[in-house]
This record gives C-alpha cells, sequence and structure tokens, in this order.
C-alpha cells in the first residue's frame, strides 16, 4: 500500500512569511535630508599678514604667573578653587554626567530579582468550582527577570554617543568658564594697579599746580603777572582734583570687581598694595588653523555640541525600524512553601518582542525634522563661532601692535618733556629762568608719565585679552568615551 503524500502547506513557511512582511512593513522611510548646512572649514582660518608680533606661539598653561606677581597668582588661585561664576559650569556638567548614566542604563542586560507571597480565597460560585473554589491557597514565588534590547539599527548607541557629546561640550565650557574668569581678573587687577599708580603721579601733578598758583599769587602781588594766568592755573588744578576724585572711585570699582570674581574677602583685599607693572613677552602664532580649534575651549564646546546633534539625527533615524527586545524569567512558583525549592516548582519564560512602527510615521518625521533643525543650529553656531574666534584674535593681536607703536612715540614725548625740565632747572639755577618754567615743565613731564601708565596700562589689558583669545593656554583634552569615566 503506497503511503499518503500531505497535500496540506506547512504553516511555517506562510508565518515565516507574514512575519517579514510585517518587518518591512515596520520599515518606515526616513524623509530625505535636503537642508543640511556647510561646516565652516578652520584649516582655512588665517590672520591678515600685516598682524605680527615680535614673538610666535601660544599662551601657557597659568599663563598670569609670567608677570611675578605673587598678588595677582594668589587672587586668581582662589578664584578658581571654588569661584562663584564656576559653579554654574560645573553644575551643567554634572547634569550632562546624570544624562550619560541614564543613557548608558539602556545598554546591556536589566537583571532583577522577583519575590512575592500570598494567600487568596477563590469564590465558591465563581470560575472555578469545588474543591478549589470556597478554598483558601498561598502562593509563593521567587524569579529572576531579564531583559535585554538588542539595539540592531544602534538607536540607543546613538544615544549615548549624543549623552557623550554634551558631556565633552560641558567640559569644554567649564575651562571656558575658568580662563574667562582668569582673564577677567588679570584685567581687574591691572585696571586696579594702574589707577593706583596714576592717582600717585596725580597727586604730584596737583601738588605740582597748588605749587605753580601760589608761586602766581607772589608774581600777581609783585606786579609781574596777571590775574587771567593765576585762574588758569587754578582751573587746572581743579580738573586735576576732579581726575584724582575720578581715580579714587575707579580703584573702588576695581576692588569690588575683584571681590565678586575671585570671591575674596575684605580680609584678602585689604592685604592688596600697590606694585609697579611690566609688561610680559606676548606672543602671537605664525598660523592658526585647525590648532585655533584645539586651543579655544568654547570651539571645542561648540563642536562637541554638534556632534551631540548628529548622534541624536542618528537616533532618530534609527526609530523608523523594528524594535526587537528579549524578554526572560526563571523561577520557583508553588502554592506550598515546602515545595518551593523543589524541580517541579521551576518556572522558565523566554519571549522576544517585536514593535513595529507601522502607523507611528508622522511622530517620527518630525522627531527627525526636529533633530536635524537642531543640528543646523549647532552647525551655524559653530561656524559663527569659528569667525568670531578669528576676529578676535586678529581684533586684539592689531590693537596690541597698535600700543606698542604707540608707546615707542609716547617714550619720545616722555624724554623730551624729561629734558625740557632738566634745561629749565638749569636755566633756573643760573638766575635766567624763573621758578614757575620749572613748575610749568614738571607739569608737562607728569602729565607725559600720566599718559605712559595709561598707556601701559591699555597693554596689559590688550595682552590678557589675546592670551584669552589665544585660549588661555587651554589645549584640548582627551575625549570621553562612551563609559563614564
Amino acid at each position: 500500500m503506497e503511503p499518503k503524500v500531505n497535500t496540506t502547506a506547512s504553516p511555517r513557511p506562510a508565518a515565516l512569511a507574514l512575519a517579514a512582511a510585517l518587518t518591512l512593513a515596520g520599515c518606515a522611510t526616513p524623509a530625505p535630508d535636503t537642508t543640511p548646512l556647510a561646516r565652516r572649514d578652520i584649516a582655512s582660518a588665517e590672520l591678515a599678514a600685516g598682524i605680527k608680533l615680535a614673538h610666535e606661539g601660544w599662551p601657557q598653561a597659568q599663563w598670569w604667573t609670567i608677570y611675578h606677581d605673587e598678588q595677582l597668582n594668589g587672587l586668581i588661585r582662589q578664584a578658581l578653587a571654588g569661584g562663584p561664576s564656576l559653579e554654574v559650569a560645573a553644575s551643567h556638567i554634572g547634569s550632562a554626567r546624570s544624562a550619560l548614566s541614564r543613557t548608558v542604563a539602556d545598554l546591556g542586560v536589566d537583571v532583577s530579582l522577583y519575590g512575592n507571597a500570598n494567600r487568596q480565597r477563590y469564590s465558591g460560585t465563581g470560575l472555578f468550582p469545588a474543591p478549589i473554589g470556597g478554598a483558601y491557597y498561598s502562593e509563593q514565588t521567587l524569579r529572576l527577570d531579564l531583559h535585554y534590547n538588542f539595539d540592531w539599527w544602534g538607536r540607543n548607541r546613538a544615544q549615548v554617543a549624543s549623552a557623550v557629546g554634551e558631556l565633552n561640550a560641558g567640559r569644554a565650557a567649564y575651562a571656558e568658564a575658568e580662563q574667562a574668569l582668569a582673564a577677567s581678573i588679570a584685567q581687574s587687577y591691572f585696571r586696579l594697579q594702574g589707577a593706583w599708580a596714576r592717582l600717585a603721579n596725580t597727586e604730584q601733578l596737583a601738588a605740582t599746580q597748588t605749587a605753580l598758583v601760589r608761586d602766581q599769587q607772589k608774581r600777581i602781588a609783585q606786579g609781574l603777572a596777571s590775574a587771567d594766568e593765576q585762574r588758569a592755573a587754578e582751573m587746572d588744578l581743579s580738573l586735576t582734583r576732579k581726575q584724582l576724585m575720578q581715580l579714587k572711585t575707579d580703584i573702588a570699582h576695581e576692588r569690588e570687581a575683584l571681590r565678586a570674581l575671585a570671591g575674596a574677602d575684605n580680609t584678602a583685599l585689604a592685604g592688596l598694595k600697590p606694585v609697579a607693572l611690566n609688561a610680559a613677552p606676548h606672543t602671537l602664532p605664525a598660523r592658526l588653523g585647525m590648532e585655533l580649534l584645539a586651543r579655544r575651549p568654547d570651539l571645542q564646546a561648540a563642536r562637541w555640541k554638534l556632534e551631540a546633534s548628529l548622534s541624536r539625527i542618528d537616533a532618530a533615524r534609527a526609530a523608523f525600524y523594528p524594535d526587537v527586545n528579549l524578554t526572560g524569567a526563571v523561577g520557583l512558583d508553588t502554592v506550598r512553601m515546602e515545595n518551593l525549592l523543589q524541580a517541579a516548582s521551576r518556572t522558565v519564560y523566554l519571549g522576544p518582542t517585536v514593535t513595529l512602527p507601522l502607523f507611528d510615521s508622522k511622530r517620527l518625521d518630525a522627531q527627525l525634522d526636529s533633530a536635524r533643525t537642531a543640528r543646523n543650529e549647532r552647525i551655524a553656531e559653530y561656524n559663527q563661532a569659528v569667525l568670531d574666534a578669528v576676529r578676535d584674535v586678529a581684533q586684539d593681536a592689531a590693537q596690541l601692535q597698535g600700543i606698542e607703536r604707540q608707546i615707542g612715540e609716547q617714550a619720545a614725548a616722555t624724554a623730551s618733556a624729561r629734558a625740557q625740565l632738566a634745561s629749565a632747572q638749569a636755566r633756573l639755577d643760573h638766575g635766567l629762568a624763573s621758578h614757575a618754567g620749572v613748575l610749568n615743565a614738571r607739569l608737562a613731564l607728569l602729565r607725559q608719565q600720566d599718559a605712559d601708565l595709561y598707556l601701559q596700562q591699555v597693554q596689559l589689558l590688550a595682552e590678557v585679552a589675546l592670551t584669552n583669545a589665544l585660549g588661555g593656554g587651554y589645549h584640548e583634552e582627551a575625549p570621553l568615551a562612551t563609559a563614564i569615566k
């Protein structure tokens, strides 16, 4: 007898075909990216050929120590140890680190232990008849639950990369805050020292003008001068006293600025004293290019924010594809406690879960479009940051270059005023000039010395500004990997 041939189709190929069809249907198609912005190439960023300084190079870490001023070093050291302005940047790093921790937790296997014990009476008139209905039963469960997301499309990995980018951006932003704080303290300190130096010089100027007024009074009494000459001298003295008041106001202003920047108390500020200021050997690199990206913490922060936005686009694109999870459990379950540890009480469960975004394309499209828009914003911010960085360096270097030329001309003017005073004094010693001539020559020299002190202060401020524009000694740190450091 011939064996029967089963002509009924096996259900397995049909089920596989249905699963494949559902998978393909669940793979919604992302919209094409039609509006990407181009990222500016910083390698081509260079200064104009006419901007040159005497020394080439980049600032060193702790650049403020080259001024050999322990007062300045102490103020910056105190501020960087815990200045109020750094707390905001530090909190941003903490938030980014927490976000990374939450995102990393989505990777790998989630394992949890579940235990339960209960006692229940089943209804005597319900679904289960006697002897189950109307009786009490206890149930004890001890189970180990496992959950794993395969992340075949890299969605979770992209989210982790985005969180890492935000954390790296936070670290660069903290370095930027440190450099900005050090630069602000140095500039405020130099303004304070400059005001002290000009105050001392202006006090000499006022004393000389007072002596000139008295000399004019004597000359008027002797009929050798007019009242107009005395009034002119008195007017100059009043203007000088006004300048003294302004300098004292500037000193008070800068002391309070230093207090806020460094977080210093009255005792620390009371110990500050005037010191002679000297310009430091400032440098300017011959080329900027990619080195500027590594040296400017704000550019690094903008770059990492851009990288984070690109990873968010990858995550939004991966959401268009099926999400596959694996859930499993092994444990023990029994209605009698004494049987809990027996082999017959064991339970095993394993179940894959596939989520297909069949009717979710509008929301996914909106998410992807939002991520792409945010990417364009980050690119625009990065491009603007590159332009601003090159502009800052060029402007500060050009200003410093111009100040150096002014100082040269001012030195010649001061030398001439000093020679004029020496000549007037020599004529007075030989009876060939009046005391008023010597006083006027001394006034001319003191005014030139005030111009010297002002230019010296401006030069120090420009040096700090250029140092900050060049990154303040910052150099790109090793970026974090996907693991939390």
